[in-house]
């Protein structure tokens, strides 16, 4: 579960201060533009979040893949696991060297190797790792030859690496067709919104241009029509970034990035043009 910060409730509160001030504005054209800048210095946090702990699951990934290579010369010498951990305890491995180090000092104080892998697990918190840790633990429980374990394991977790390079090489193409396809779709409804709505609402002579009339006296004004179709294009970016995110890495969380990017792209597009057009 996600815990939040102090900087985190340092933006919810300046966002929520925002969105107040928003308020104030209602029935204008400034009233989306602030309402946006409040939701944006409120999510932006969150999202940065995100990021930082998919870059620090990608480096634990990799640290412990170096981690276990260093078991495995070790091993392979002749000296027992217990030992060849504490021996690379002054290797540097980057975000996981603070729980190798607690690894080391529960080993060094006589706590069972396994129970010391379960709490690196947990305390580590990555599935790739957690499933190499429970091999290695039950390994070393079984007697069995611990070193071909620990060779297996460190080619697993390579393999797993490289194919998730390769995923990602492969997909960057499709990466940037669906971004290209979001702003060719977001450059559509702008085109409708400024230019086809005003001309067929002109032609059929139903109400003034910037407003449609519905038959029945009620007329739907600009404001209206704009803010359907930036909601319209928010949704959009935000469930193609979500699929953006599970091709490219598998991972729907990853996107949340890219459904970040392209929902800030869409309400500042479309703040500016109704800036521009919409006067």
């Amino acid at each position: 579960m996600m815990e939040i910060n102090k900087n985190q409730w340092a933006a919810i509160g300046v966002a929520i201060g925002v969105v107040i001030v928003s308020l104030f504005f209602m029935g204008t054209n400034l009233f989306f533009i602030v309402m946006g800048i409040g939701v944006i210095i409120g999510v932006t946090p969150f999202v940065y979040l995100v990021i930082r702990q998919n870059k620090i699951n990608s480096e634990k990934e990799e640290m412990f893949l170096e981690f276990a290579r260093n078991l495995v010369e070790s091993v392979k010498t002749g000296t027992p696991i217990s030992k060849s951990i504490i021996n690379v305890k002054n290797k540097s491995y980057g975000v996981l060297s603070p729980h190798i180090n607690k690894l080391v000092n529960q080993i060094s104080l006589g706590i069972p190797l396994n129970t010391a892998l379960q709490t690196f697990s947990k305390d580590v918190n990555n599935k790739i790792i957690a499933r190499s840790l429970t091999l290695i633990g039950q390994a070393e429980r079984a007697g069995g030859d611990i070193g071909r374990i620990l060779e297996s394991v460190a080619g697993a977790v390579s393999m797993t690496d490289k194919l998730k390079k390769e995923r990602r090489a492969a997909i960057s193409s499709l990466v940037i067709q669906g971004y290209i396809i979001f702003f060719v779709f977001m450059i559509i409804i702008l085109v409708m919104q400024f230019y086809i709505i005003p001309m067929i609402s002109g032609i059929a002579n139903i109400g003034t241009v910037g407003g449609l009339d519905l038959g029945q006296g009620s007329v739907i004004s600009q404001d209206e029509i704009s803010s359907s179709f930036l909601y319209l294009l928010l949704i959009q970016g935000f469930f193609s970034g979500l699929v953006i995110g599970k091709l490219a890495e598998g991972n729907i969380k990853a996107g949340i990035k890219h459904s970040f990017a392209l929902m800030f792209s869409a309400f500042l597009i479309s703040t500016v043009a109704n800036i521009i057009l919409g006067g």
